[in-house]
């Protein structure tokens, strides 16, 4: 692809080539597992070949990892089946016996338990930190520290990191830095620009759009390359080239989509902080959040997703006002064309840092409804939540 084009043209071309597939604009579905080779020369060859088994990747899921490639600004990549799998395997690429991982405090649950519940049976020690450390982060690293793990904004309580800080920190210390850059869709935010090696998404959100489809997406340099790859292939990490097609649909959409998002996110987030019942947002693209100035050097805009908290209340008051919503559904994930709403309690998962907000935490996905009817919808269960 050309050098210099705009985000919206890259996106509406990348992993595209219809010379190669008589024509379609979209790569086809290709469902193989056997690829035959016709000459035993070729067959002999096979490890230098670009499709020699399916598990290995089809031309659909090709056409996905240089989708990925051209959207998050990196030199290779990797397609998971849902981002759990993406974050295991970077995890695991590094788990050298007895190696130390920094782990940000507000990382997403099942990153803190895959390292609490299973790289522990390894002797891998992971040191939780707060994620507003930037340079500090130096501190914690040891001889034997191989990996920072961000996460910014962090998907409950949305502190940015000051990333460019800990890359350069992790780069003189001979450290690998990842981050989970989900929130920013890979659209708003490029980390492997700011000097992040490894750059991974729950493609289930926003590359896939229509909540639909389980994907992880696993973007990095090319020095880092080929250790995430064996650790993929020896855990026989495939995905469905039928899901790789419905990913590539989602990514032409990418940016009218989060565009929106971002609109009626900040049109729903500006109503709520007038509300009695609201004590604070939590939403970094806002002037008055404490992150702000942070997110304005690190992304060029914001998602559908943010948080809030409601004064302290009751379960049963909490069910008048979610069980009543409508156009808001209650569920995991997030990232889709639809709201969604739910309670939360961020301070599980914490060790280093304490989560005490002094009410009802409370995480919102802002889809791509018209704004002013969830706003109408929210008030409404404001007014339930008071009876």
């Amino acid at each position: 692809m050309q050098k210099n084009l705009g985000q919206e043209t890259v996106i509406a071309h990348c992993g595209r080539q219809p010379e190669k597939h008589h024509g379609a604009v979209s790569t086809p579905v290709y469902r193989a597992s056997t690829i035959l080779f016709p000459t035993l020369a070729e067959l002999d060859a096979k490890d230098s070949a670009k499709l020699r088994y399916g598990r290995r990747g089809t031309p659909t899921t090709h056409s996905l990892e240089d989708a990925i490639c051209a959207l998050e600004e990196a030199d290779a990549a990797l397609i998971a089946p849902s981002g759990v799998m993406a974050l295991s395997v970077v995890l695991m690429s590094f788990a050298d016996q007895a190696a130390h991982f920094l782990v940000s405090d507000n990382s997403y649950g099942p990153t803190r338990k895959f390292c609490s519940q299973l790289l522990t049976r390894f002797g891998i020690e992971t040191t939780y930190y707060d994620p507003a450390i930037g340079a500090g982060i130096e501190s914690l690293i040891r001889p034997e520290t191989r990996l920072i793990w961000m996460e910014s904004p962090g998907s409950q309580t949305f502190e940015i990191q000051d990333v460019t800080a800990i890359t350069e920190v992790a780069r003189r210390k001979g450290v690998v830095t990842a981050i989970d850059n989900t929130w920013s869709g890979g659209y708003f935010c490029k980390p492997i620009t700011q000097g992040v090696d490894i750059s991974l998404q729950a493609g289930t959100k926003y590359v896939s759009g229509h909540s639909d489809i389980m994907l992880g997406t696993i973007a990095c340099t090319s020095t880092i390359y080929e250790r995430l790859r064996e650790t993929y292939l020896r855990f026989g990490v495939c995905i469905s080239p039928d899901d790789a097609f419905l990913a590539l649909r989602g990514i032409r959409t990418l940016g009218v989509r989060m565009r929106q998002h971002e609109a009626n996110a900040l049109e729903v987030a500006d109503w709520l902080e007038n509300q009695e019942q609201v004590i604070r947002i939590m939403h970094p693209a806002r002037a008055n959040d404490p992150y702000h100035d942070l997110w304005k050097r690190h992304f060029t805009g914001s998602s559908g997703l943010f948080g809030f908290v409601i004064r302290e209340t009751d379960r049963k008051a909490l069910a008048r006002m979610f069980d009543g919503f409508h156009l808001f559904g209650m569920g995991s994930s997030w990232g889709g064309f639809e709201s969604l709403m739910v309670p939360s309690n961020p301070s599980v998962y914490r060790t280093a840092t304490q989560w005490a907000p002094g009410g009802q935490t409370v995480r919102i996905h802002v889809g791509l409804e018209d704004p002013k009817d969830l706003i109408n919808e929210i008030a409404s269960g404001f007014g339930r939540l008071k009876n």
